[in-house]
Formats: structure tokens, sequence, C-alpha cells
């Protein structure tokens, strides 16, 4: 039996935290336009994967099943990380499970929602 040595990413470390960081701010220019905070801050982001290719792949949920924007989310999303330099494509899928709930959003978020 032989152990497989972890894969390293054909991405620099200096540089995937420098895209992080570049993802994470595009993600927070996307709001929920029921809530005015922004979708990273709300927990609606399940997931961020980026393949050494410099494909983007997104797990986003939403604050309910029957959100009038589900159908158009998405695409705000894909539209807000397209415009990082470097990122080839980017597929956003959405997933309600598990289920968003309150607890999700960051201090930030419920700071500027008055739930302290």
């Amino acid at each position: 039996m032989t152990d497989a040595a972890p894969q390293e990413s054909a991405i620099a470390q200096a540089e995937l935290d420098g895209l992080t960081d570049r993802l994470i701010e595009q993600l927070k220019t996307v709001f929920d336009p029921e809530i005015p905070v922004d979708i990273y801050e709300l927990g609606l982001i399940y997931k961020v994967d980026v393949s050494d290719e410099r494909d983007v792949a997104i797990d986003m949920t939403l604050t309910a099943p029957g959100c009038p924007v589900a159908g158009e989310m998405p695409g705000w999303v894909q539209e807000a990380i397209m415009k990082i330099e470097g990122i080839k494509s980017c597929d956003v899928a959405l997933v309600f499970d598990p289920p968003w709930d309150p607890s999700r959003m960051s201090d930030e978020a419920k700071l500027q929602l008055n739930m302290f």
C-alpha cells in the first residue's frame, strides 16, 4: 500500500492568496435585493473552488428557495467573478442542502441588520 503525496497546486500560494482576496472582494459586490447585505457576509456562498487552470466553481444558496431573483443571482455572481483578471471560467450552482439560516451570517452582516 502506498500513500499518495498531497497534490500540489500549479498556482503559487502567494498568488492563490491574492486570488482568494479578489474572489471575496468580488463576491461582496453582489447583494441580495431584499436584504441590504452582500451575499458573502450573508453566508450564501457555500464553496468556492479554483482549478489549476483558473476555472472557478461556486456553490451558493439563497435565503429562501422561492427567492424572486433565484434565476438571476447566479448570473450576477458569475459576472462579478469574471471581472477578475486571469479567471478562465466561472460556474455557479444553486444548492439548497443544507438550507440557509441566519446563523450562517457573519457578525458584520448581523450588525448591519441590527440582529445583536
